[in-house]
């Protein structure tokens, strides 16, 4: 049984946290930060590239280093179908790269809805996403589904169950801040059943998510738990050192080999990690976003771990 540390004092909520997410949303930093000649550059620490070459040369590296990739195709929140078709397209093109340069069997694709059309028309994120799933089978690989803010978690998992009736396979994203989540990582965790566990980057009010991070750690052990004790195959996405061994205990204690189970960590975050665990018989998945629409994605890291503010801040203040 894990015994929760209460000696912690309960940290206030960072303000940090909350400056990041709203320059997230403010088009004049956002410019600032696109048009800064070394932003580039440090955005290749967390981001693979731009274009479908980059993203399968770093796929490369990674998998030549005994690691398994996961690909996200940046863009969300996708206003019209023009724009889904697009995202549509260059997946397509992404699986078909794979594919042709034998890595397939090591990487896979994770998918936005809302960058395919889900938060105008449900029926044409189904149908996108169809068309995705439909050409990583054809290229031997699978499909997960990110999870994104509250508001759109039901349709999520209502796309995932239709496509799950063709591809059992497409895997699904949790997120421990949400006071629903243990719901539905036991619904979830089923025979065959693909689970990321994640614990969330969105900002959420206190009716659906919790807000103090030591309750989102709680969470994250009990979704955590839950689906190890299920029949499905779970994947925690954490770079909590102190979670990454909560979890090891659990497993064992589950009677978890490795390769039932597998850890998940972002593009350059704690890559000596990343490697370490690989290197003990773990499967251990890096999620490789790529792509133009970088900023979002590079505003909500910094916001999940604001730590990486200060090596943003200082490579911006050290340009010539």
């Amino acid at each position: 049984m894990v015994r929760e540390d209460t000696s912690r004092t309960v940290p206030p909520v960072n303000p940090l946290r909350s400056l990041i997410l709203a320059a997230a949303r403010n088009g004049t930093i956002r410019r600032l930060v696109a048009t800064a000649p070394v932003s580039r550059d440090v955005v290749r620490r967390f981001v693979a590239g731009e274009t479908t070459a980059d993203a399968v040369a770093v796929t490369r590296r990674l998998v030549d280093s005994g690691l398994t990739v996961t690909l996200d195709h940046l863009g969300e929140d996708t206003t019209d179908a023009a724009l889904a078709e697009q995202t549509v397209q260059a997946y397509l093109e992404l699986l078909d790269q794979l594919h042709a340069e034998g890595l397939s069997d090591r990487a896979e694709v994770s998918v936005k809805l809302s960058a395919v059309g889900q938060m105008f028309d449900e029926d044409l994120a189904l149908a996108n996403a169809k068309r995705i799933c439909a050409a990583a089978e054809a290229a031997g690989t699978t499909v997960t589904l990110d999870m994104e803010d509250h508001t759109t978690t039901d349709s999520t998992l209502r796309i995932l169950a239709e496509l799950r009736r063709t591809w059992p396979w497409v895997g699904a994203v949790l997120q421990s801040y949400l006071h629903r989540t243990l719901d539905d990582v036991t619904a979830l965790a089923t025979s065959g059943s693909r689970v990321r566990l994640c614990k969330g980057a969105y900002k959420e009010p206190e009716t659906v998510a919790f807000q103090d991070p030591i309750e989102v750690d709680k969470s994250y052990v009990r979704c955590a738990n839950a689906l190890l004790a299920g029949d499905g195959y779970p994947k925690f996405a954490t770079h909590d050192p102190r979670l990454v061994r909560i979890i090891g205990e659990r497993a064992e204690a589950h009677g978890r080999k490795p390769g039932s189970f597998e850890h998940q960590m972002l593009f350059g975050i704690r890559p000596d990690e990343q490697l370490r665990l690989a290197q003990l018989g773990h499967t251990v998945r890096v999620y490789v976003p790529y792509g133009g629409e970088w900023y979002g994605y590079l505003m909500r890291r910094m916001a999940e771990r604001p730590a990486n503010t200060a090596f943003f801040l200082r490579a911006l203040a050290s340009r010539s």
